[in-house]
């Protein structure tokens, strides 16, 4: 009988979207019993594969902070050499073609707002965001 550290390895493997030929070799069990353990262990496969998302998702995320904070200050310098060049050099026309690049390169990471309870009905009127422009 298999113990609780090779379920967990299981549950692990799974989350990870190993196959079960995979996870067989690993924890030299049969594919019926990983088949059984899939059916009684779905749950925290799901929740395992879920906290993997949202790990990978935060590291998304950090990655992104880090592009947007590199492109904004390659933006800046760029923006500030600009500002001390003449327009008629021929090396400002490079510059400029950096500073787009690097500008459609910020805008490119934009991101709407995604607020939390955003979908529940709120009063704009009462934060004060939206006039009533209506008349009754």
């Amino acid at each position: 009988m298999k113990n609780t550290n090779d379920k967990e390895n299981f549950i692990a493997l799974r989350a990870e979207g190993r196959s079960f030929a995979d996870i067989a070799d690993i924890l030299k069990t049969s594919k019926p019993t990983l088949i059984t353990w899939s059916k009684e262990l779905s749950r925290d496969i799901q929740n395992a594969r879920t906290l993997r998302m949202d790990e990978l998702f935060e590291k998304y995320q950090v990655a992104k902070a880090k592009r947007v904070e590199a492109f904004g200050e390659r933006l800046n310098a760029i923006l500030a050499e600009l500002d001390k060049r003449n327009l008629d050099e021929v090396p400002t026309a490079v510059l400029l073609g950096l500073a787009l690049k690097y500008g459609e390169s910020l805008k490119n990471e934009y991101e709407m707002l995604k607020l939390q309870g955003a979908d529940l009905p709120m009063d704009w009127e009462g934060v004060g965001l939206v006039e009533n422009k209506w008349t009754v």
